[in-house]
């Protein structure tokens, strides 16, 4: 390690711990020591800025050291770093795989450079492919030899859902024709064999929430403590814009303009920035989480986990939040059902379909139709101009 390395990592540990002094509670000063301790251990060993957060360098602290909590203190000093533009990505603190053999591998770099697929399928293709792999050499079958026999039987040990098999499905499909069309290791293309049982009726409509449903989830929402005031303002995001619950993850403090009541997302479905109104209830909420709710933290991201070191919430955090306010409420629904309450909301407003398809923020026409229901009461007022 170069001192230019060490001085550099000693000044942004204490930057770090700096910025969250005045958060003086055991966990604090715990994560303190710890990275504290890791400076001067990386120093000490010569460990380089670019092995510094591996996998390898953290487990070889942990076991030097023996403390716990080492990778949510640097987990931490990632976020913060991140926040501040020091480093391009957070720390993969993970335990790396082992690559692929050679096929595999370049199938996926096939997809990430000449299909340019996003990061979520190339890791979906990287669960398939490793246990077909293994599957493979546990029963001795070369993939020259590969018949669709074997691959049938594979895909019987996924205990997933029906729907997370289609996915898999599709995901072995395409590894199949590419051993046939592009690798030429295959005789024969067997991805079209490749199918699942025949399904009926898979379409359903969507389930959204009444009008009497939602006042009554929302006068059961609470505000005692930092995380109901949390909840409450993701639920009204949640029910006011028709938000996925990855947009609300994401939303950042600087998203937010109180003063022209707008909500800019910049990192939403498709990648295309909008900016929505914001109505006064949400404001109201939002602003009441952020002076009475949000712990203090160096991070800009609006919502947080409220327990040191205040990492930025995930998508399924906030599924998890909406889902036990509508436990609580007496309503056996989930996160999606306000996402379609939202857009029957516009429906019945006389939006057109195209308008709701943008709010939604859907690429396709056809995603827009599935969230749609004409129920009995719209149906008539139209056709019969009669109020049910």
């Amino acid at each position: 390690m170069s001192d230019k390395d060490g001085s550099l990592l000693m000044e942004v540990i204490l930057d770090y711990t700096g910025s969250l002094k005045s958060l003086e509670t055991s966990a604090h000063l715990r994560h303190t020591r710890i990275l504290r301790d890791f400076a001067v251990y990386v120093i000490h060993k010569g460990v380089s800025w670019d092995e510094m957060f591996t996998y390898k360098t953290i487990e070889d602290f942990q076991t030097y050291c023996g403390y716990k909590g080492v990778s949510s203190a640097l987990m931490g000093l990632s976020d913060y770093l991140f926040s501040r533009g020091k480093i391009d990505q957070p720390f993969q603190l993970s335990k790396p795989r082992p690559p692929l053999p050679d096929v595999y591998e370049e199938y996926r770099l096939y997809h990430a450079q000449s299909l340019e697929s996003s990061p979520g399928l190339i890791r979906r293709i990287r669960r398939v492919l490793g246990p077909f792999h293994e599957y493979l050499e546990k029963n001795g079958i070369l993939l020259s030899k590969l018949k669709i026999e074997h691959c049938d039987a594979f895909m019987a040990t996924f205990k997933v859902s029906d729907y997370s098999r289609r996915l898999y499905r599709c995901c072995l499909r395409g590894f199949l024709k590419y051993l046939y069309r592009e690798k030429g290791i295959l005789k024969r293309d067997l991805a079209p064999l490749l199918v699942g049982p025949p399904q009926f009726a898979q379409r359903r409509l969507p389930k959204f929430l009444r009008p009497k449903q939602v006042k009554k989830l929302f006068a059961s929402l609470k505000l005692s403590t930092h995380t109901q005031i949390r909840t409450y303002a993701m639920v009204h995001l949640a029910s006011s814009l028709g938000l996925r619950p990855a947009e609300i993850s994401k939303i950042t403090l600087d998203d937010i303009s109180f003063q022209q009541g707008e909500l800019t997302l910049r990192e939403r479905k498709g990648g295309e920035l909008i900016t929505l109104p914001l109505p006064e209830n949400t404001i109201k909420a939002i602003a009441l989480y952020v002076s009475k709710g949000r712990p203090q933290s160096p991070s800009r991201r609006l919502f947080l986990i409220h327990h040191f070191p205040y990492r930025p919430v995930g998508s399924n955090n906030v599924v998890g939040s909406i889902r036990e306010a509508m436990k609580q409420a007496g309503l056996p629904s989930s996160a999606y059902w306000l996402r379609h309450t939202y857009a029957q909301n516009l429906l019945v407003m006389g939006r057109s379909i195209y308008e709701v398809k943008e709010m939604l923020g859907h690429q396709n026409i056809q995603s827009t139709h599935r969230y749609l229901h004409i129920d009995a009461k719209l149906m008539r007022k139209v056709l019969f101009n009669e109020e049910l």
